[in-house]
């Protein structure tokens, strides 16, 4: 059986920095980063609002259009989010 996978976007409070990363359990993943505990880069940026997540039907999936984000520049990174979430709610709530 193939697991499913999140590709999603974490911010600050002031929307300045941008981290995408993905996960099998989405929920649990933006409780780390919630506490700190997610990554360092997060904990050290204090990146821990989801912006913006997509599921993926398997995790080999999710890992490709991670890659493909990240090799984006800013401002389509940006584009996505605007596009899903306009006005930059922390999405974690609804999960």
């Amino acid at each position: 059986m193939n697991k499913q996978g999140f590709v999603y976007i974490l911010t600050n409070k002031a929307n300045r920095v941008l981290y995408t990363g993905v996960s099998s359990d989405l929920v649990g993943r933006a409780y780390q980063h919630k506490e700190g505990t997610g990554s360092a880069f997060t904990s050290k940026y204090r990146v821990n609002k989801l912006v913006y997540y997509e599921v993926a039907d398997e995790i080999q999936a999710a890992i490709a259009r991670e890659k493909q984000i990240k090799s984006w520049k800013r401002e389509k990174k940006i584009e996505l989010i605007n596009r899903f979430n306009p006005e930059w709610r922390d999405l974690s709530g609804e999960l």
